[in-house]
């Protein structure tokens, strides 16, 4: 997968910045290697999906 941001004309290096974290965000890339630095067993990576699937539901 490749992510491409090509910057603007008179963009600035700062704005071109923030746009590239806004897709890394969109992604959810940072969400995955978060995710995959530690084991989950399969037992508690359910438990951690419908806790999240439950706030989610609360807040909607």
């Amino acid at each position: 997968m490749a992510l491409d941001v090509i910057p603007y004309d008179g963009e600035s290096q700062d704005s071109l910045i923030r746009r590239f974290q806004k897709v890394i965000q969109m992604e959810g890339i940072l969400r995955d290697a978060k995710a995959s630095q530690t084991f989950l067993s399969k037992r508690d990576a359910y438990i951690l999906k419908s806790k999240r699937a439950a706030k989610r539901k609360r807040l909607h």
